[in-house]
């Protein structure tokens, strides 16, 4: 047990959070979520699991140890990386048979979502010892609550693939689908990645890419998608990413007379269809990307 563990039973928040009460097992692994930015957003019983373990199974221990060291915890930590995390599952099951208490945290937010530790919790289970989750920070569902994206369901997909024509492939996939979906993209990638989303999206998709959340320079922009390669020139990459795609609504059909057909079609023997469908909108005051698809269709029947 960690010298911190005293000074946290001490604590006159942890005691009116009524934690010094509570019940942490013996042989169990601990899933703790940590602030993805802002430090303050570490919760109680996080601290009071930390300062109880008997040792913090880290993603990276440099950086495990500086929020340690913030809140004074001295705990020994051992690293849990996606390359060794097999190996290492086997000595942290030794640890538990010795009744010790394992605490499994990652550089920011919450394992096993996009991040170690997933094969870990695995390994434990089918050992036979207990998995108990300590809720933290989570970067897709803080930035979901403050996207204003349609109430509904949603497809987590993290980080794409870095290859780039497997990458641009999936978010062919991901665009074709009519559920919303959320991204991780690091800095380094933004650009490429939200150049593939606009040309695989509706233009008339709502994205929100969200950038440094719970950080200082935090931000969020709305726009369509068609929007997403000239906001991408107008701001440098900085800080990690989310990207939310919002659910494909359904367009009103269209009730184009015989004659706007005739003149579409004419339209689109001259010109791209992104160019017909853009003009067409202008003249008739039907969206650019309804029009486009009905070009689409018109040429695939011819």
């Amino acid at each position: 047990m960690s010298s911190s563990f005293k000074q946290w039973s001490e604590n006159t928040l942890m005691l009116r959070a009524g934690i010094d009460s509570q019940v942490f097992p013996e042989s169990s692994l601990y899933i703790v979520g940590l602030p993805i930015g802002n430090a303050a957003d570490i919760t109680l019983r996080a601290l009071w699991v930390l300062g109880l373990a008997d040792v913090v199974a880290a993603e990276d221990t440099r950086e495990t140890k500086k929020i340690l060291e913030r809140f004074s915890i001295s705990v020994p930590t051992v690293s849990v990386r996606e390359h060794n995390e097999m190996t290492q599952s086997h000595m942290i099951i030794e640890r538990l048979e010795k009744g010790e208490r394992v605490a499994l945290v990652t550089d920011a937010g919450t394992p096993a979502i996009s991040d170690p530790g997933a094969r870990m919790v695995h390994a434990v289970r089918q050992a036979g010892y207990r998995v108990i989750p300590i809720p933290g920070a989570s970067a897709v569902v803080t930035a979901l609550s403050a996207a204003g994206l349609e109430p509904a369901g949603f497809h987590f997909v993290g980080f794409l693939p870095a290859q780039a024509k497997a990458r641009q492939q999936q978010v062919q996939h991901l665009a074709a689908q009519k559920e919303a979906f959320v991204l991780y993209e690091a800095p380094h990638r933004i650009k490429a990645v939200l150049a593939d989303l606009a040309a695989a999206l509706s233009q008339d998709r709502h994205v929100v890419v969200a950038r440094e959340i719970t950080k200082k320079f935090e931000s969020f922009a709305s726009m369509r998608a068609g929007e997403l390669s000239a906001w991408a020139s107008q701001h440098e990459p900085r800080g990690e990413y989310v990207i939310l795609v919002d659910e494909q609504r359904e367009s009103a059909a269209l009730t184009l007379t015989e004659k706007d057909q005739l003149w579409l079609r004419a339209l689109a023997q001259v010109m791209p269809l992104s160019k017909a469908a853009s003009t067409a909108a202008k003249i008739t005051g039907f969206k650019r990307d309804d029009l486009y698809q009905w070009l689409m269709a018109e040429k695939s029947v011819d």
